[in-house]
Formats: C-alpha cells, sequence, structure tokens
C-alpha cells in the first residue's frame, strides 16, 4: 500500500492532512522535526513526503536538500506559511516536486498527491536520446558516458526535453512543467536555462524554434 511520510510540527496540520490521506485510501507517517523527518523519508516505503518548511532543529528546504544530496527521487509537496516568491522557488530549487502555501484546502493537496504519485509510477528509470541519458530515480545526467553535474532544475527541464523528443515545447509550457508558478511572460529564464543545458549537454541537441519555443531534435 502507499505510505506517505506527513512532515509537520503542528498537530492539527498533521491531523487534518492524516485524515484526508486516510480517506484516500494511503497509509502514514509522521515526523515533527527536520532530523527525523530527514531518516523517515529516506526508507524504502516512503512513496512521497508532504513537508513543512517551518520545522525544529532543520527547515524543511534543508532537509530537501539534504535528501536529493542523497540521491532519493522520493516525490516532495512542499507547506509554507511564507508568502513569498523567492521562498516558493528555493524550494523548487531545492528538488520540490510541488509547492503549497498554508492555509490550503485538503481536497487540492490531495488532488497534487494523487498527480505526483501517477508521476512517479510512469517514470522510467532511464531516458536515453543520442549520447544523453538521464538516470531519473538517481538524478544523474551523462553525455558519451561520462557524468555531468546538473542541478534540480537543469535536470527537470532536461527530462521533458527528453521525454518529447521532435516535439516543439513553448516557454509557457515549460515554465509550467518544470517551475510550476505563473512567472511574467516577459521572463527570460527558460531561454537562460536552455542555454545552461547547451553548455552541458552538446549545443546541437536543443534547436531554437523562432517565436515558438525549443525542440530536442
Amino acid at each position: 500500500m502507499t505510505r506517505i511520510l506527513v512532515v509537520d510540527d503542528e498537530p492539527h496540520i498533521v491531523s487534518l492532512v492524516t485524515r484526508g490521506l486516510h480517506s484516500e485510501g494511503y497509509e502514514t507517517a509522521v515526523a515533527e522535526d527536520g532530523a527525523e523527518a530527514l531518516e523517515r523519508a529516506l526508507e524504502d516505503d516512503i512513496d512521497l513526503v508532504v513537508l513543512d518548511v517551518g520545522l525544529p532543529t532543520m527547515d524543511g528546504f534543508e532537509v530537501l536538500r539534504m535528501l536529493r544530496a542523497r540521491g532519493s527521487a522520493v516525490p516532495v509537496i512542499m507547506l509554507t506559511a511564507r508568502s513569498g516568491t523567492s521562498d516558493t522557488i528555493e524550494g523548487l530549487d531545492a528538488g520540490a516536486s510541488d509547492y503549497m502555501p498554508k492555509p490550503f484546502a485538503v481536497a487540492e493537496l490531495l488532488a497534487r498527491v494523487r498527480s505526483r504519485l501517477r508521476e512517479r509510477s510512469a517514470t522510467p528509470v532511464l531516458l536515453t536520446r543520442g549520447a544523453v541519458s538521464l538516470d531519473v530515480l538517481g538524478r544523474r545526467a551523462t553525455v558519451d558516458g561520462r557524468e555531468v553535474d546538473l542541478s534540480a532544475r537543469e535536470f527537470a527541464l532536461a527530462e521533458q526535453f527528453l521525454r518529447h523528443p521532435g516535439q516543439v515545447l513553448t516557454r509557457d509550457v515549460l515554465l509550467s512543467r518544470v517551475w510550476g508558478l505563473d512567472f511574467d511572460p516577459g521572463s527570460n529564464v527558460v531561454d537562460v536555462y536552455v542555454r545552461y543545458l547547451r553548455a552541458k549537454l552538446g549545443p546541437d541537441n536543443i534547436t531554437t524554434v523562432r517565436g515558438e519555443g525549443y525542440r530536442w531534435d
């Protein structure tokens, strides 16, 4: 059965979330501080983590960074009472799968849990296009067998391209799938990260389709 780790030091939040998860047929485990959360999230029986940012011993951002540094690809949905865009970006850059501000609707959280679990079950272990390979679970990228260091956001962008070779992906689509935020349409963040990928994965893999977006060839 699917087991979800709920990490929060507020008992009423833990109770609210676990009741909702149980109603959907999920099993739950609970942690109340960062150190305990990290230890528990690394165990093999955890399929997804709902992780609060404000925790004792270490905050949720640090837990997530350490989790990813140890090679864990478990989906993580972050919860926070902070409303600043910079906090959202920090969480996503650290490797969060999704991000929800408090207060939140339990129905929406459950929908996001279902979505992240579907993505995980559909995720192949290895994506290979030409000389470039992505180990999705291990979060490793190689070019001609040589390992290349990608940030969490670079990896997510590369994964989108390798999952959709030959398709034109617009900037809006990439912003939605990789950043998960409603950025200013004039933002050049996609273009910046495409440059990073071209430098690391090869300049000829990603083609610019003028006026539309980018395509992996």
